[in-house]
C-alpha cells in the first residue's frame, strides 16, 4: 500500500471517507439532515483542507472552527460524534494507505477534532 503522495489520493480518501460518513448511523444525520451539503461544492473545499494540512499548499481558504460551531448550534456536535468520524477516518486511511503522511491524516485529524470540542465547548448555544 502507498503512502498519500498527491491531491489524486486526498480526492480518492475524501470521497471514500464521505461515502461511509453519509451512511453511518451516529453522523450520517449531519450531512443529510442537519445541512444538506452541496457535495460537489463540498467536496472540492474538503479536499482543498487536507491538502493545506498534509502538503502544506494554501489552498484552503476557509474558517472550520466556524463552521462547525455553526453545525453545532444546529444540532449539537458531541464527543461521541467526533469519535465516530475520527473512527472512520483513521479506518479509511488506513484501508487505503499507509506510511508518513497517511499517519499524519489521522493525526492531524485528532489534533483538529480535540481543538473543535475544545473550542465548541465553550461557546454558548453550541451544547
Amino acid at each position: 500500500m502507498n503512502d498519500i503522495q498527491n491531491r489524486t489520493d486526498i480526492e480518492f480518501l475524501i470521497d471514500t471517507f464521505y461515502k461511509k460518513a453519509v451512511t453511518d448511523d451516529v453522523i450520517g444525520f449531519f450531512f443529510t439532515e442537519v445541512v444538506v451539503l452541496q457535495w460537489e461544492v463540498h467536496i472540492p473545499i474538503m479536499c482543498d483542507f487536507w491538502e493545506s494540512v498534509l502538503f502544506g499548499q494554501a489552498k484552503y481558504k476557509g474558517n472550520p472552527m466556524l463552521k462547525h460551531i455553526e453545525l453545532s448550534r444546529k444540532h449539537a456536535l458531541k464527543s461521541e460524534h467526533f469519535k465516530q468520524w475520527l473512527l472512520l477516518w483513521e479506518a479509511t486511511v488506513k484501508e487505503n494507505f499507509n506510511g508518513e503522511r497517511a499517519n499524519e491524516a489521522i493525526s492531524r485529524a485528532n489534533q483538529i477534532g480535540e481543538l473543535m470540542q475544545f473550542k465548541i465547548k465553550s461557546v454558548p448555544g453550541t451544547q
